[in-house]
């Protein structure tokens, strides 16, 4: 009877709990709903089963629960309860009623504490205020210390939500993985697409703090399986909105009216789109006509992330013994501590975009920021400032389609745009848009790019964004020499670990392989291929799949042991090497937390371009902004990136020179550009100009390229690109000259005839002893000995030195390159004429070619011509002072001028070239 009892018991609770699931749309409840019929049905047969089998004088269940409601009990409705309760001391009479009054106290328990857990909460005070740097754990301690029962309730919430779908991921995992030793966990690989659907169910039931954590995760393929990320995708787009007659409550609150009609002649009567914070309405103000978007934030969605913030830092530590439980690592409280500080990390995020005014400020910055920069094919809302409150957020409507729907030709060039949009923002502006999923990113219907929802920013310090460049440059050059010292200065590496031992980390290696990679293009599935191929030309192209990972992690796993033994480890006494390196890893390598953004905003873009072209390849993306940053940036660290990624020294400075050699230091060789470097960056820049600059109708971004590539040149202002050319043309003129004053003065038949008869008169005292005798030494040594090393002294003057050989060279190589891509035709006919027919050797001018004539009856262009003409002079005056300072160097470095005469000459020629164009100081970034 025991058996039965308790088995009835069992089965009203099963039976009854689906009254008290809250109703939700059947999207929402189809996984639970299964899950729990289920599980119901399980324990209905096992129940069978056991009373079957158990002899009793009582009939089946089915006449047991006849008998239990035969009187009317009923236990569907709060009211049926109750009148159960009211019966309970008439029941107690009987042996049957009191099995029927303990089925109905069980029952009543059960149903008292879910219908707890399903009340609405009050989230109307919280323990700190929106903003972007008001979150603070230490607040939410104080304050959810005197609400125990509030946070129980959370927490047994999220229990009774997951329970189903954890116990299946653990019993897929621990059971039929680890007990029954399927290594390859097969049943867990199974179960993934189901898995991952439930757990998208699970993130919109959780509520708004689980949705934002899902949209973070969505684009974390290193936290979460792929399957599991594209799943949760989906909360990008649609999450299920809240109820518009709060919504409507809500705007007439923070607006201060009665009636909305004062405001608005038309709003919709549902939102036209629904996020995790808020939900937007269009409407039509009054006033002005225009159409607007009306966001209107969730009633208690602060106090809501404020307690889920806290329950997620409450479990972080258990969850984290648990995981490194899971892979045999032992815990330390540096482990909690990071996945703490994560938990903060997205939780500043979090309460961030509960700040409406920050958002307004935030798109108004943006748009005014793009505008300074000429930007104009990239934009944000409007913001209706008058209208501006903390729950409340309108701004004008913006007409377009998402960008990852849009088939218009120029999406591939907007995808450029917002490449560009999103450096200048990381590397410029020092705000970074920190949510840019598809629906945020729109082409207008004048084909700019729209950049939607300001509510999650991050702040890029200007260290940092210098440090960035640095490393995109060392990575664009191959300088992986450089690359450990760039992880230092980006905080990829914990500040005690020292630039030697990231050095022999092997890092560069990696890292070299993975920028290949990268710079191919075609994303995840490309690379795959890729890597597959090279493993197959490694290991055996007749290896199977299973094969070629087997092959590839032995090898793995012997580059781990060499790398540990490289270190002094004593790999025989390793149990784990794998374990050994991932111990050593965290110690060397640390995640700071505003990559988690950016690698959120580049992976976006990535799979927008992916989308459009499956060989699209985001780093080879970003060197347009590049280029144009570098040549327009006069800092002296961007100015270094440059030279690097131009193939130059990191600085010429003729000045340090001279004093190295006025400390006997000597000169260090200096580097040469590359022409093709240069002529790649060139056509980035005019790529980035014309992308950015308009939407590019009847070859307007071209003719802005045109414009703003002609300011780098020609601006009296000077810029990065200005200065190198000038120092490289100073080179160029001095090896030139150099070379042609020795064709004239040791190399031509006039030059070697004239140091002959100089030559003569010592050859012929060196003859004669008797002619040597009669001749004074002093009027030997003037007449005859000084004038015969007189051609020798001019030889060593104008030797060509290695510096000036390739500085020739790299002028022949980049006339090539620009010759290849000029259209001369009428200038080499010209010339081929006039060589012809015996005529000078300069030729005519050739007829103005229709282009340069309409650009020069252009008047905003023509202009445009007038107004850099002063540059012209200011340019000229720079390339005399460089030629006067390059030869204050040379006569530094002269092996053959005495040192009164080295420093004279020097110090002439500096006085010259400060004339002409005085140094200004630079100030340090």
């Amino acid at each position: 009877m025991i058996f039965k009892s308790t088995a009835v018991a069992a089965l009203l609770l099963i039976g009854q709990t689906n009254a008290f699931i809250p109703p939700t749309s059947s999207s929402r409840r189809t996984t639970a709903s299964l899950q729990l019929n289920s599980f119901a049905d399980t324990i209905n047969d096992v129940t069978k089963t056991l009373t079957d089998n158990i002899p009793t004088s009582s009939s089946s269940i089915e006449s047991i629960l006849s008998d239990i409601t035969k009187d009317g009990i009923h236990l569907s409705t709060p009211t049926e309860l109750q009148s159960a309760i009211d019966s309970l001391p008439s029941l107690l009479t009987t042996p049957e009623g009191i099995f029927q009054a303990a089925a109905i106290t069980l029952f009543a328990s059960g149903s008292l504490l879910i219908s707890w857990l399903n009340s609405p909460d009050d989230y109307s005070q919280t323990p700190y205020e929106p903003g972007p740097n008001t979150y603070d754990p230490t607040a939410a301690d104080e304050f959810y210390a005197s609400r125990p029962f509030m946070v129980l309730k959370r927490i047994l919430r999220l229990a009774s939500l997951t329970a189903v779908f954890n116990t299946g991921l653990i019993f897929d995992w621990l059971i039929l993985g680890k007990l029954f030793r399927d290594e390859e966990y097969t049943a867990l690989r199974r179960n993934e697409p189901q898995r991952a659907k439930e757990s998208l169910i699970l993130c919109q039931q959780l509520g708004p703090t689980f949705i934002k954590l899902g949209q973070a995760l969505s684009i974390r393929t290193d936290l979460l399986p792929e399957i599991y990320a594209l799943q949760l995708r989906a909360l990008q787009d649609a999450v299920p909105p809240f109820d518009s007659t709060e919504a409507r409550e809500v705007l007439r609150r923070e607006l201060g009216v009665r009636d909305l009609n004062s405001l608005f002649e038309k709003l919709s009567d549902e939102p036209v789109a629904s996020a995790s914070i808020g939900q937007v309405y269009r409407g039509t103000l009054r006033d002005s006509q225009k159409d607007v978007a009306v966001k209107v934030q969730r009633p208690g969605i602060l106090g809501e992330i404020a307690l889920d913030l806290y329950v997620l830092r409450l479990l972080t530590p258990i969850q984290t013994k648990l995981q490194n439980a899971v892979n045999r690592q032992p815990t330390t409280q540096e482990d909690i501590d990071t996945a703490v500080s994560l938990v903060d990390e997205w939780g500043r995020g979090f309460v961030a975009e509960t700040d409406y005014r920050l958002e307004a400020r935030n798109t108004i910055q943006f748009e005014e920021a793009m505008r300074k920069r000429k930007l104009d094919a990239v934009c944000a809302p409007a913001v209706v400032e008058e209208l501006v409150r903390d729950k409340v957020l309108v701004t004008e409507w913006v007409e377009g389609t998402r960008l990852d729907r849009d088939a218009s030709s120029d999406v591939p060039r907007l995808c450029g745009v917002a490449i560009n949009a999103y450096l200048t923002m990381l590397l410029d502006t020092g705000v970074l848009h920190c949510d840019p999923h598809p629906g945020n990113l729109l082409r207008t219907t004048d084909g700019r790019l729209c950049i939607l929802d300001w509510g999650m920013t991050l702040a890029v310090p200007n260290d940092l964004q210098y440090a960035l460049l640095e490393f995109i440059a060392h990575i664009n050059t191959e300088d992986y020499d450089s690359i450990p010292q760039d992880f230092i200065n980006l905080g990829f590496s914990p500040a005690d670990v020292s630039l030697e031992r990231l050095q022999s980390s092997g890092i560069t290696e990696g890292l070299s392989f993975a920028f290949r990679q990268l710079s191919q293009g075609g994303g995840p599935a490309k690379i795959q291929e890729r890597v597959k191929e090279e493993f197959k030309e490694r290991y055996g192209s007749d290896l199977s799949d299973i094969e070629l990972q087997k092959a590839a992690r032995a090898d793995m796993l012997e580059r781990m042991e060499e790398q540990l033994a490289s270190e002094g480890v004593d790999v025989k006494g390793v149990t784990n090497v794998m374990e050994e390196m991932s111990r050593r890893n965290r110690e060397l390598f640390a995640l700071p937390p505003y990559v988690l953004y950016v690698a959120r905003a580049f992976s976006t873009l990535e799979g927008i371009g992916l989308s459009i072209d499956e060989n699209y390849a985001i780093v080879q993306e970003c060197y347009p902004y590049l280029s144009g940053r570098l040549f327009t940036d006069k800092s002296p660290r961007a100015k270094a990136a440059l030279r690097a990624m131009l193939g130059l020294s990191e600085s010429e400075n003729y000045s340090e020179g001279l004093q190295a050699v006025k400390e006997g230091v000597g000169a260090s060789p200096s580097k040469t550009l590359s022409p093709k470097k240069l002529m790649e960056m060139t056509d980035n820049f005019a790529s980035y100009t014309a992308a950015t600059a308009t939407v590019d109708r009847d070859g307007a971004g071209r003719t802005a390229a045109a414009q703003e590539f002609a300011k780098l040149l020609l601006d009296k202002e000077g810029s990065t690109l200005q200065d190198i050319l000038v120092e490289e043309v100073a080179k160029f003129g001095d090896a030139t000259t150099r070379s042609l004053l020795r064709q004239a003065f040791v190399e031509s038949a006039v030059a070697k005839a004239i140091a002959s008869s100089l030559r003569a008169p010592k050859d012929a005292v060196e003859r004669s002893e008797q002619l040597a005798s009669l001749l004074p030494e002093e009027i030997k040594k003037a007449i005859i000995d000084q004038p015969a090393l007189l051609p020798q002294l001019v030889d060593e003057l104008l030797h060509a030195t290695a510096e000036d050989e390739r500085i020739l060279t790299t002028a022949d190589e980049l006339r090539e390159v620009i010759g290849g891509r000029l259209d001369n035709t009428s200038l080499r006919s010209a010339m081929a004429q006039n060589l012809s027919d015996g005529a000078s050797i300069i030729p005519s001018t050739p007829d103005i070619t229709p282009a340069l004539r309409q650009i020069v009856s252009d008047t905003e262009t023509r202009d445009f011509v007038l107004e850099l003409l002063p540059g012209v002079s200011v340019l000229g005056r720079k390339v005399g002072a460089g030629l006067f300072r390059r030869a204050a160097y040379r006569a530094m470095n002269s092996p053959v001028l005495p040192e009164d005469a080295r420093k004279q000459l020097s110090d002439v020629n500096n006085r010259l070239a400060d004339v002409i164009d005085p140094k200004e100081e630079t100030v340090e970034q």
